[in-house]
């Protein structure tokens, strides 16, 4: 079998994913779908709009279409995601360590998220345990609380993101059932 980046940071914790998304982790791949945007109320609602706005996920509450690219390189995964055919957001996931005790960091522009991640009833769960602001570590009480995973659920994709930030509570949530579709065509980094 073809080994990635990933299925090299989570051996022997691998195989206990749904064989569906060993294969997406192993060969990468398309995943398509609606799903539901909501925001917190007041104060959370205009923050999670202003991180959302930045990250191209659309500022409307509702229903949307989302297509996440997976793909791999020798030391990067890449989820590059994009909402209603338009605005797209590139991250990519660099491991350090080896499953359990290792990680990965999830870049974007400005930030840095230092994720473990977790295999549980066959599903990819991230957990956020540090971040930086440029070169600023972010003190652990105002670190983002959040859920992001994805897993299978009759034959279909759940994938599911939510943040949530001190005194504030949840700021963005999305996610919905998605559909594999083809080889991943990752956008331009």
């Amino acid at each position: 079998m073809r080994a990635s980046v990933a299925s090299r940071r989570f051996d022997p914790a691998f195989d206990g994913l749904h064989p569906s998304l060993q294969d997406l982790h192993r060969s990468g791949g398309t995943l398509r779908g609606p799903v539901a945007i909501h925001f917190g109320a007041g104060l959370a609602g205009f923050a999670g709009r202003r991180i959302a706005r930045r990250l191209g996920i659309p500022c409307e509450t509702g229903e949307h279409t989302l297509e996440v690219a997976i793909s791999h390189d020798d030391v990067a995964l890449h989820g590059d995601r994009c909402f209603d055919d338009g605005a797209c957001f590139a991250s990519t996931f660099r491991p350090y360590g080896h499953w359990p005790t290792g990680g990965w960091t999830e870049s974007t522009a400005l930030v840095a998220l230092k994720l473990q991640a977790d295999v549980i009833d066959g599903g990819w769960y991230w957990r956020c345990t540090g971040a930086q602001l440029g070169r600023l570590p972010v003190p652990r009480w105002l670190l983002p609380r959040g859920e992001a995973y994805k897993r299978i659920e009759n034959a279909r994709y759940r994938f599911s993101v939510s943040f949530a930030l001190p005194l504030l509570g949840e700021i963005v949530r999305y996610g919905g059932l998605l559909d594999a579709l083809a080889a991943p065509v990752p956008i331009e980094r």
